[in-house]
């Protein structure tokens, strides 16, 4: 069988393969290239940034679970002056599409922060707004809980001059429609999806393990979450791109999420136990093809087939 043509496109963004890391789990710059070459996968995406040092939640912030992890980081990072100083130069050397995420607490953090990337390097690619973070100015609602929040957010970032990849919450009941907030802000693509809210309970102290209370869930046991996401927003807003997130621990699961209408996939938390995942999910993706007969990983994108 001839090799599988594995490039894909997310919107105008064109990568090699459609494997990436996930925001949150493998650092803000090349961490990970002592275990991979970067430059052979899709895209590296790092962890959330606002426009200003932010010093996330207090300990314990992670607490690892039968299926899968809470954390409660609090989007910890040094703010987009430092990252483009410190973190971005070692990124580029690595030849890696570099896609960054940005978050804050007000709109205007998040103008602050995608106008700070205006002038960037060719190697990021794109910005993937984290619309999933608390809303200082809705009583800490987060804003991807709301469509107007989150189409003016999105409008607000359009000084990024890059293309915008909404990171959207499966924490609602009208996903398709805030996605669609997103579409008319001026997204280009789709991520979907962020974390699931979860608790746990230390049973000796009777209190919450982590030391912000609540966390987002990850890891397998949010898998079919984000398969759902995909497959309702694929169908309610065909020929937009979606990358897929969520519970990607196999070549198997990208598939699942690329059936379902990703183009492309992110893997995170099993970085963090495993961080060549993302190289083992690309082969072992290229092996399902070949058992298959799947020439070009774009014939699996929508190609699941439902009432």
């Amino acid at each position: 069988m001839s090799p599988v043509a594995l490039a894909t496109t997310v919107g105008s963004v064109h990568i090699d393969n459609p494997v990436m890391t996930a925001a949150g789990t493998s650092g803000h710059g090349a961490e990970l290239s002592a275990y991979f070459d970067l430059s052979s996968i899709g895209a590296v995406v790092v962890k959330s940034l606002s426009p200003e040092p932010w010093p996330g939640n207090p300990p314990p912030r992670v607490h690892p679970l039968p299926v899968g992890m809470l954390n409660s980081v609090g989007l910890q990072g040094p703010g987009v002056a430092r990252w483009l100083e410190d973190e971005l130069p070692a990124l580029a050397r690595s030849g890696a599409n570099v896609v960054v995420s940005i978050w804050g607490r007000r709109v205007e953090d998040f103008a602050k922060a995608a106008s700070m990337l205006a002038d960037a390097p060719p190697c990021v690619v794109a910005v993937e707004v984290n619309v999933s973070c608390p809303n200082l100015e809705d009583r800490e609602r987060m804003f991807a809980h709301s469509p107007a929040a989150t189409a003016e957010v999105l409008a607000a970032t359009a000084g990024a001059g890059r293309p915008r990849w909404a990171k959207l919450s499966p924490n609602v009941a009208n996903l398709s429609e805030i996605a669609a907030a997103a579409l008319r802000g001026g997204a280009e693509a789709l991520t979907l999806t962020n974390t699931v809210l979860g608790l746990a309970l230390d049973l000796e102290a009777r209190r919450p393990v982590l030391g912000a209370g609540g966390g987002g869930l990850s890891g397998p046991a949010i898998h079919a979450v984000a398969v759902r996401a995909v497959w309702d927003c694929h169908r309610a807003h065909p020929g937009v791109p979606i990358v897929g997130v969520g519970g990607v621990f196999s070549g198997e699961d990208a598939v699942e999420l690329m059936l379902a209408g990703a183009s492309a996939v992110q893997v995170g938390t099993a970085t963090l136990a495993e961080p060549r995942a993302p190289v083992r999910v690309l082969a072992e993706l290229v092996s399902w093809c070949d058992r298959h007969g799947v020439d070009d990983v774009a014939q699996l994108i929508g190609g699941a087939d439902g009432p």
